[in-house]
């Protein structure tokens, strides 16, 4: 349930733990990837993750959506290093994605964006590798670097005064995933995780 937001003098406590599934940052999993398309080649702003334009356009649109590591909305945000294994196109380092979606198919762990896919391409391999449509990839949990921010938070357009407040995390940078966030008042209140990393404020007993 809401409660009244007219007494925001509060103070946000935010709980993080280190990935799980992140085995160490040099160890490589195994998988496939294959992309979406979109008018701009960039991400969508209807993901999953609830980022709206943000996740359309962060990290120069080279976003993902993904299926287990989505872990019900702990993966959004997280980064990792995705390269594909076909030497004569794809490129030595790959790129950097971010989780703002979730989704699979055809036993991929990533759906890229057009942006995304394009850059696993050596150059001017681009057009072969999307012939393939899905390619063999390893990839890696990397640390997310936003300079001069740790983390940044916003108020969601879902948000309705004063009855309901929806915070959205973005810039989450480093390598640890956000678990639960505490919100104080007058009285304690936590702020329980809502569908797609999106924060409803409930009542604490």
């Amino acid at each position: 349930m809401g409660f009244p937001l007219s007494h925001y003098c509060c103070f946000l406590c935010v709980i993080v733990l280190l990935p799980v599934l992140c085995k160490c940052e040099d160890t490589f999993t195994y998988s496939r990837a294959t992309y979406y398309g979109s008018s701009d080649g960039l991400g969508t702003p209807t993901g999953a993750c609830g980022f709206g334009e943000y996740g359309r356009n962060v990290n120069g649109g080279n976003v993902g959506a993904v299926s287990r590591l989505y872990r019900d909305g702990t993966g959004c945000g997280a980064c990792y290093q995705v390269r594909c294994k076909m030497t004569n196109l794809c490129a030595d380092d790959g790129t950097k994605v971010v989780v703002t979606d979730h989704g699979g198919g055809d036993d991929t762990d990533f759906i890229l964006s057009q942006r995304g896919f394009s850059m696993l391409a050596r150059p001017n391999k681009t057009a072969d590798l999307f012939a393939y449509g899905a390619v063999g990839v390893e990839y890696r949990r990397v640390p997310c670097q936003y300079p001069g921010s740790n983390i940044f938070f916003k108020v969601h357009e879902n948000s309705r005064f004063p009855d309901y407040l929806s915070l959205v995390m973005l810039y989450q940078a480093g390598l640890s995933d956000i678990t639960a966030v505490d919100i104080w008042q007058e009285d304690s209140q936590v702020m329980e995780e809502h569908e797609e990393e999106l924060w409803r404020s409930v009542g604490h007993a």
